[in-house]
């Protein structure tokens, strides 16, 4: 077993994470704070969202010099001495790569826009003005994904923002640019590396190939070669189009390509289909159950999975596909309990583990995300009415993962003594670190179970390396698999909603023992009937199971 096979990953969104110098941002040092809390909870990873030098129009998400580090955040100092802390706790750190696109600010771009003979102007996507766009592509941030330069008469390619110019990856010295960076931070002793919209980087513009070139594996493999085989470190893609069979591809077990990847099938399940991420509509619970269940069986000894329900760019999971008010704990620790029982690498962002909620701001100017302003003004622009737009933002906006961590009752949910970069949510003062610490039946102690579980005691490796077996696939109420090897079985069992189900085990359990539960009264006696939201894991000693 690879080390990350045994891992929790927890992601950090430094600038809402902890402010530690009271400017209203959160940075290293605070980050550096919180280590003790970390270890309490268990993790062994931190995922570290950008925090390189950046103009900050997409949050960092725009780097301008990928060797330096946003003064907001800190210095270099402050990186290496996070590193040093992070690996004195057993912790690795995992930085962010954005390897897709750079800042406009950043000094090859800056060279590239001055003439088309400049060494640097092949670096990135450039096409002649021919008195039209290049091309009708849109930009994810909405609009033309074409912006024009007029020292050389030329439109350049942003498939995100026109100030996040994309890379030509075709050019051989612009990768080696790449594979020299990469080491340079792998030498710092980082533990690897979660590569943004890595599925992009191969485009062929000309033949309206955007996801998925002819030469994506080639330039993955080429990189993995001259830099992460070089060293023993997690690697994730963020790959929105994956389906399982490319994940076993660029998860392959030879160690070619990535550890694993983000494949955000389950996500997109709530998305209308051929209209924007903004289009949602109500969940399928029996797509949600076929589409793990193909995850689970086949990458199975072919690939490695990722597991998450949340990230920066995704809206709070209690509130999304769940009850964020009177069950909002129970439903917490029913999605906690489903995910983490799957063979994976779990992945938590923070406030995840507290059961934060979606945020409900009254005025778009209190939204901060690129993304979201785009698509409201270009919505009011249309004609849609304001509460449909806001609708939308409410449930499904990027911002919602972005308030601030809430640590205590004091303002801002204690993330810092100044005035935050953008609201906290208003109910840190029932929601936060402070509170739930000391008590055993907290979400928060409920996620230090579940990551212990995996981790150490009876059932870890069956949880790691186990088979997957669906359950009840026809409940239109109940999620239920078995994990099982040849000497142990798991049953985890979710009621997805927030009603009674009727649902009742047809199975003997007078051998299987409690493991796990997000509810109390639990009698063994009789089969199981689950209330709004309630989960169980049960486990069975064996000395075979019949497949």
């Amino acid at each position: 077993m690879k080390w990350w096979q045994s891992s929790v990953v927890y992601q950090i969104y430094p600038r809402s994470f902890c402010d530690s110098n009271g400017d209203g941002i959160g940075d290293i040092q605070g980050i550096i704070s919180k280590l003790d809390y970390l270890e309490y909870l268990g993790i062994d990873v931190i995922w570290l969202s950008p925090v390189y030098a950046s103009p900050n129009e997409d949050n960092g998400y725009d780097i301008s010099d990928y060797y330096a580090i946003n003064p907001e955040f800190g210095s270099m100092a402050d990186m290496d001495e996070l590193i040093e802390k992070a690996k004195q706790k057993g912790i690795k750190i995992i930085m962010d790569l954005v390897a897709n696109h750079t800042s406009s600010k950043h000094s090859w771009f800056q060279e590239a826009i001055k003439s088309r003979e400049n060494p640097y102007h092949d670096y990135y996507i450039f096409r002649d003005d021919n008195g039209t766009l290049p091309s009708d592509l849109q930009s994810i941030f909405l609009g033309p994904a074409w912006a024009f330069n007029p020292d050389t008469k030329e439109y350049y390619l942003h498939l995100f923002s026109k100030s996040q110019p994309d890379l030509n990856w075709h050019n051989p010295q612009l990768r080696e640019e790449i594979y020299k960076m990469i080491n340079w931070w792998i030498d710092k002793g980082i533990g690897g590396f979660r590569l943004d919209v890595i599925d992009l980087i191969a485009k062929e513009i000309d033949q309206n190939i955007i996801s998925d070139g002819p030469k994506l594996h080639s330039y993955i493999k080429e990189m993995t070669a001259n830099t992460f085989s070089r060293s023993d470190v997690l690697t994730v893609g963020e790959t929105w189009g994956a389906t399982v069979e490319k994940a076993i591809q660029y998860s392959n077990l030879d160690g070619s390509e990535f550890s694993m990847i983000f494949n955000f099938e389950h996500i997109l399940l709530d998305q209308q289909e051929g209209k924007e991420k903004w289009d949602y509509k109500e969940l399928d619970l029996f797509a949600l159950k076929k589409t793990f269940n193909n995850q689970q069986t086949k990458l199975h000894g072919k690939g490695w999975n990722s597991l998450f329900w949340n990230n920066h760019d995704l809206p709070r999971i209690v509130s999304r596909w769940g009850d964020d008010g009177i069950y909002r704990v129970k439903c917490a620790k029913m999605f906690a309990t489903l995910l983490h029982m799957m063979q994976g690498t779990p992945y938590v962002y923070q406030g995840e583990e507290l059961g934060m909620t979606n945020v409900r701001f009254e005025l778009i100017s209190d939204y901060k995300d690129i993304e979201t302003l785009n698509m409201y003004a270009q919505r009011m622009e249309k004609g849609f009415p304001e509460p449909e737009i806001m609708d939308a933002i409410y449930k499904i906006g990027r911002d919602n993962a972005r308030t601030p961590m809430q640590w205590n009752e004091e303002n801002h949910g204690g993330f810092t003594t100044g005035h935050p970069w953008i609201q906290a949510n208003p109910n840190y003062k029932d929601i936060n670190v402070q509170s739930q610490i000391s008590k055993n039946d907290s979400v928060l102690n409920y996620y230090k179970q579940l990551i212990l579980l995996r981790k150490k005691g009876a059932w870890s490796d069956l949880i790691r390396e186990g088979e997957f077996r669906m359950l009840e696939e026809d409940n239109p109420k109940v999620f239920a698999y078995e994990r099982y090897t040849a000497e142990q079985s798991l049953m985890v069992i979710c009621n997805f909603y927030g009603v009674t189900s009727n649902f009742a085990l047809k199975t003997d359990l007078s051998d299987y023992n409690l493991i796990l539960t997000n509810y109390a009264d639990v009698d063994m006696e009789n089969s199981i009937c689950l209330r709004p939201y309630e989960s169980i894991v049960l486990g069975k000693q064996l000395a075979s199971i019949k497949k």
